[in-house]
């Protein structure tokens, strides 16, 4: 007999519990040659965009169920401001933004402007708020002046429920605007994320095995379409601001027969635009293209990317017990046509990224990510001896206690292990990381994130300078399925 692929350990999983000691991340992708069941829209849509005024963003925002257009069929899902994704908000450095967040969801819920560097107390951006089903909260964020430029997104962000409300459409962007653009003939805003619906347009259980795995959609959507298409002429240059708001699935893009151009990552912009062919992002990580027009339809693409597997874990390796082994998945059609487009002229250094390897460093710590088999874990994934435990320096997430503590105005050194077989992607709020190495590898030149991928059994070495602002908050994994599980910490800054 032919070994069973992850589909369908994955559909076994679905209705009955002998699959569940397999596992997986995600049901069926919607491929090149798939997703005819929800059919493909056309022309590729921007989210409603609030830009600010005087200095200040004010905006209402409610996260509730609704329905929307997938493709060929309505989907109940849950949204801000009944929009998929919800609207991008355009700021600049040293403004302030104004959120009236209400709770129309049957869960309590909070929000999370991820990779903005704002303070996290109070009613900044401040993980440990509840917001109950029926109830509201303002936020405010003031930018500090010299706020790096770039792509940042705002998300929910309340602990156990992190994951389903992600998973069910709750996500949009934000950006800082550069203060010496690029110029570019336009901007795309393009927010990836994965949904899994069932035959009537509703949001599908997550099976324990899928939450251990982290959870990966059935469709892929980009801005809430399935293959959208855009339009440009050739010598055009665009500017693709990318998100991956996917709750556990890499992304690993590429966009053939155009040239593209890596303009930031994450954090800022890089002094100069970096050639490149293909870019992986971890959840979470955003990035910034420049694409240079060329004739003729292409086609931006993501390919599986492997991070990871169970089998170790669960007495052996079983084929297909991880993601990554299904066919690349097509995100967005481009179709460059028409009379050339005039030079665009040439684009403007960044400033130099600030590089912490020529700073005194103050504190270092190791910060180890696990998976254990083990009595009293959350995973609620049953095994031989006990349940599956996701934990950081072997501790499950208690709000209660304080994991780590710094002082403002110090630089640290922090060496990110993985004891486990599966990729973790740590991301720490309000103060973004510099990469220092990867499994002993330094990196060459100043790159700043605040999603760092730690490779299975891997180790990443990263500095931070926790700088402008005091506060308590949290680092975690962005798999959002075992940050819900356990695999997040607090850390207090004064």
């Amino acid at each position: 007999m032919s070994p069973l692929t992850r589909r369908q350990l994955l559909a076994l999983g679905a209705v009955g519990a002998g699959a569940a000691a397999v596992g997986a991340g995600g049901l069926w992708w919607t491929s090149s040659r798939g997703g005819e069941t929800l059919g493909g829209d056309r022309a590729l849509l921007q989210p409603e965009v609030l830009t600010s005024r005087d200095g200040v963003l004010d905006l209402a925002l409610e996260a509730a169920p609704t329905r929307v257009r997938i493709g060929a069929r309505e989907a109940s899902v849950q949204a801000f401001n009944s929009s998929l994704p919800g609207p991008t908000l355009r700021v600049r450095g040293g403004d302030t933004l104004r959120v009236a967040m209400t709770n129309g969801l049957e869960a309590p819920t909070n929000l999370h402007v991820h990779g903005l560097h704002v303070s996290p107390e109070g009613n900044g951006d401040n993980p440990f708020v509840s917001i109950e089903p029926g109830e509201s909260f303002d936020y405010e964020y003031v930018l500090p002046q010299d706020h790096a430029p770039g792509t940042y997104w705002y998300h929910p962000h309340r602990h156990g429920h992190v994951a389903d409300q992600i998973a069910a459409g709750l996500y949009g962007a934000i950006v800082v605007e550069d203060p010496d653009p690029v110029p570019v003939a336009r901007e795309r805003v393009l927010v990836v994320s994965d949904i899994t619906l069932d035959g009537s347009g509703n949001l599908t259980e997550v099976s324990p095995p899928q939450r251990m795995m982290g959870r990966e959609g059935e469709t892929v959507l980009v801005n809430g379409q399935v293959r959208p298409e855009a339009a440009a002429a050739p010598g055009e240059r665009e500017l693709w601001r990318v998100v991956n708001a996917c709750p556990s699935r890499y992304l690993h893009l590429t966009l053939d027969g155009q040239g593209l151009r890596v303009l930031g990552r994450d954090v800022g912009r890089m002094p100069e635009p970096v050639e490149m062919t293909e870019v992986t992002l971890a959840p979470g990580n955003r990035v910034e293209l420049l694409v240079d027009t060329r004739e003729g339809t292409s086609t931006l693409r993501t390919a599986p990317v492997d991070r990871g597997s169970m089998g170790g874990m669960m007495g052996g390796d079983t084929p297909g017990d991880g993601p990554g082994d299904d066919e690349p998945i097509d995100l967005l059609i481009l179709e460059v046509t028409g009379d050339p487009a005039g030079e665009p002229g040439p684009v403007p250094a960044g400033t130099a990224l600030r590089d912490l390897r020529d700073e005194p460093v103050g504190a270092r710590r190791t910060i180890d990510f696990a998976m254990d088999m083990g009595m009293g874990g959350m995973g609620g994934m049953g095994g031989p001896g006990g349940m599956m435990s996701f934990t950081i320096d072997g501790r499950e997430f208690d709000a209660e206690r304080t994991d780590q503590r710094a002082q403002v105005g110090t630089v640290e050194e922090w060496t990110l292990t993985n004891s486990s077989p599966m990729d973790h992607p740590m991301h720490l709020h309000v103060w973004p990381m510099q990469v220092m190495s990867e499994d002993a590898r330094d990196v060459s030149g100043p790159r700043w994130q605040d999603v760092v991928n730690i490779p299975a059994f891997g180790e990443v070495t990263v500095r931070v300078a926790f700088e402008d602002f005091g506060g308590r908050t949290v680092y975690h994994c962005h798999i959002l399925d075992h940050e819900d599980l356990g695999m997040m910490g607090t850390i207090e800054v004064s």
